[in-house]
């Protein structure tokens, strides 16, 4: 859930500027006006000097120099391509040895991070193309490491290409049956929460395919009605509406039963590994290694506290225990993405000393080094170099709100490698030789640079002057960063919007943004803050309507160390709301701010946040509104709410602090929003919440939205939202 505020970002597209005047509009935000230049889908190539990009309008695959930024050759065009005819492509894969392209088109999304689609085999020597599979759509396709065999996901099942045999395909797996077992690609609950799509690997010498295997027979399942709507159009529920029906384990109930296998393929045998693991427990990833008789996976017991890496052989079928990390509270679900298995070392990303720093471990797992002791976060690992032994990283070593990239060498110093104060990104070569640096602040867009691995700038590719001189001409008011302290001694930090022509003599209505939710961080110096990101611009308008748009990072939120984001553990919601309000207090006491009139609204989490402030006890707000809210933690997920709460069984009191319990505490005009095909936060958490509002005669607003998702968006949707997040916020508060 935490990521809907980059869903926003992602869903914006580039759309035709129509000025109006000084003044924003919802339609140019909501159409991607303000989005800015990009560069997306990066792959770095293996000669550690170059890397590929998809263009801009899907019809070539370029390859660029990491040195100087300058295209120097063209890797596929759908326009010279022999084979299937195609206007464009969506995605693609390159073979280890970069003779052969994997060309993705018809792409259907499935959830989050899983889609189908079709694929081609693109023969690189003789500019040919010929279907992957003539079976169906694919899933993620993934080449050996010697090139020559291909393995993807049909129907929950795993299939493979021999392309030395005229691209013969046969079937490893047989047992793969929808809403039953699924091979080689996770359930929807590991795959939201623990942010894969993929669950199958080669061993390095190409001759077994490993995979995780989840039986789900046992979840329990979830539906939910879809209609013939618009945008697109369903037609066939033009007659009777349909409805989708998946497994989704809501807290305390079964999880999947999860085992890893190995396919020998030229014996064609299947092989289960000896893997210790509790009954219900998981398996977050499955990792190749450059050792064929070593596989990597990761285990964790249900409560994730405790996180294993073990080596399988696949032919053995033994599992090894290399490392082992534990918390008090949680393991993280990042440190999952955040792993890196290189050909002589495992790098791991702990909290064990009070902050995420990174713990270099050779393959049999013996502890070798420490990087970062002092008292800030490691926010990214980028990876080791083997060569030269050097890791690389980014930090919030100058604050909270600060990224920084650094390089940790071998002889132990650190070096930054980053000039500017504000938010730092980076994408480095295969060999650590280059990076593309992204940065940005409160006052400048993305600026794309190429760097050394010393720092220094090679090239400027990407600066964004064109938007931030269209977004001096509308006349804006400034962003700025604040700290204050709550009445418990709390030092929380925030950001402010002001109305271009604020008068400090005047007292302005407040709207309050946040999300609030474990980890997750709103306040930051960098250009992407706010609902969508790309300048604030919907809190700009905000402001342009006479208002202050504030967002303040409460308790449980991340980037200040584990003790400040685990203190919500086992009572999500109690802490978080008793900050906002708080926030509202601090507000309400400066000179310029009327404390009659301080609204609050947020998306996901910040619509739980949202409902759980507004039915705190000490009645500031005097609007809300909630898009898409958890409203009971019992109906939400297994492995994120667990994750946090452990089992219904276990905390009970503390699933009990929830907006429906507090349902007769709600203060303030509010108004609730949701989609009726949200697979993430299930429409339920609405009803029940807003029966619950009835129950206790309260009144409320609501907007429901047809057959759209956690996102709320297609043809119309998200500018018709957006109106009446505004509209509702005009019509209270002023």
């Amino acid at each position: 859930m935490k990521k809907i505020a980059f869903m926003c970002a992602v869903l914006l597209t580039a759309a035709v500027h129509v000025f109006a005047g000084d003044r924003l509009d919802l339609k140019s935000i909501t159409g991607g006006e303000f989005s800015g230049r990009h560069i997306t889908g990066v792959k770095p190539l293996d000669d550690g000097e170059t890397y590929a990009r998809l263009s801009s309008d899907g019809k070539q695959i370029v390859k660029y120099s990491f040195r100087t930024g300058k295209q120097v050759g063209t890797l596929f065009d759908v326009n010279t391509v022999r084979g299937k005819k195609l206007e464009s492509i969506d995605g693609y894969i390159i073979s280890p040895k970069g003779d052969r392209i994997l060309i993705q088109t018809e792409t259907k999304d499935i959830y989050r991070r899983s889609f189908t689609a079709v694929y081609y085999i693109f023969e690189v020597e003789n500019n040919r193309m010929v279907p992957l599979s003539d079976g169906g759509p694919q899933q993620t396709p993934l080449f050996s490491p010697d090139g020559n065999m291909i393995a993807f996901v049909r129907d929950n099942n795993i299939h493979l290409i021999k392309l030395l045999y005229d691209n013969a395909e046969s079937q490893v797996t047989k047992d793969g049956r929808r809403n039953e077992v699924i091979n080689g690609i996770p359930d929807w609950v590991c795959e939201e929460e623990f942010g894969h799509s993929r669950a199958m690997v080669f061993t390095a010498d190409s001759r077994q395919i490993c995979w995780i295997r989840y039986d789900e027979s046992g979840v329990k399942e979830y539906s939910f009605p879809l209609y013939c709507g618009l945008r697109p159009e369903r037609k066939e529920y033009a007659g009777y509406p349909g409805e989708y029906t998946y497994k989704y384990p809501v807290a305390g109930e079964a999880n999947s039963k999860v085992a890893v296998y190995s396919f020998d393929i030229k014996s064609r045998q299947t092989r289960r590994m000896d893997l210790p693991l509790d009954a219900d427990g998981y398996i977050p990833r499955i990792v190749m290694t450059s050792d064929p008789t070593k596989v990597a996976v990761y285990t964790m017991n249900r409560h994730q506290d405790c996180l294993s890496i073990y080596m399988a052989n696949p032919l053995s079928t033994v599992c090894q225990l290399v490392v082992q990390d534990k918390a008090d509270k949680y393991i993280k679900e990042e440190s999952m993405d955040g792993i890196v298995i290189t050909d002589k070392h495992i790098v791991v990303p702990s909290e064990r000393d009070g902050y995420n720093h990174i713990y270099v471990y050779s393959l049999t797992g013996q502890l070798q080094r420490q990087i970062v002791k002092d008292n800030y976060v490691v926010t990214a690992l980028y990876g080791l170099d083997e060569a030269t032994g050097d890791v690389y990283y980014s930090a919030a070593q100058l604050g909270p709100q600060d990224r920084q990239i650094f390089v940790a060498r071998q002889n132990g110093k650190t070096e930054r490698l980053t000039d500017r104060e504000g938010c730092n990104a980076a994408i480095f070569s295969k060999n650590f030789k280059y990076f593309i640096n992204i940065w940005s602040d409160l006052d400048n867009p993305a600026v794309y640079t190429l760097r050394a691995n010393t720092g220094k700038v090679t090239a400027t590719l990407i600066d964004n002057h064109e938007l931030k001189e269209k977004m001096e001409s509308y006349g804006l008011g400034k962003r700025e960063l604040f700290s204050f302290k709550t009445s418990e001694g709390v030092e929380l930090n925030g950001w402010m919007i002001k109305p271009a022509d604020f008068d400090i003599g005047k007292r302005y209505p407040v709207i309050m943004y946040q999300y609030g939710g474990p980890g997750s961080q709103q306040v930051l110096n960098s250009w992407n803050i706010g609902m969508c990101g790309q300048g604030a611009v919907l809190e700009h308008y905000f402001a342009q309507q006479g208002y202050l748009v504030v967002c303040v990072d409460n308790r449980g939120t991340g980037g200040r160390g584990a003790e400040f984001e685990k203190c919500t553990y086992l009572r999500l919601g109690e802490l978080e709301a008793r900050d906002q309000v708080e926030a509202a207090l601090w507000l309400g006491r400066q000179s310029f701010v009327d404390k009659n009139r301080i609204g609050i609204w947020g998306w996901s989490y910040g619509g739980w946040n949202t409902l759980m402030s507004m039915s705190e006890g000490r009645a500031v707000f005097r609007a809300g509104v909630a898009v898409a809210p958890p409203t009971s933690w019992r109906y939400y997920d297994t492995v994120y709410t667990e994750r946090y709460m452990r089992t219904p069984k276990e905390n009970p009191s503390g699933y009990d602090i929830n907006p429906i319990m507090r349902a007769k505490d709600l203060s303030g005009s509010l108004l609730i929003c949701h989609g009726m095909a949200d697979d993430n936060v299930h429409f339920r958490n609405t009803a029940e919440y807003t029966e619950a509002l009835v129950q206790a005669d309260k009144d409320f607003k609501e907007n429901i939205y047809t057959n759209r998702n956690h996102g709320i968006y297609g043809g119309n949707t998200r500018n018709h939202l957006f109106r009446q997040i505004v509209n509702f916020f005009n019509a209270e508060m002023k």
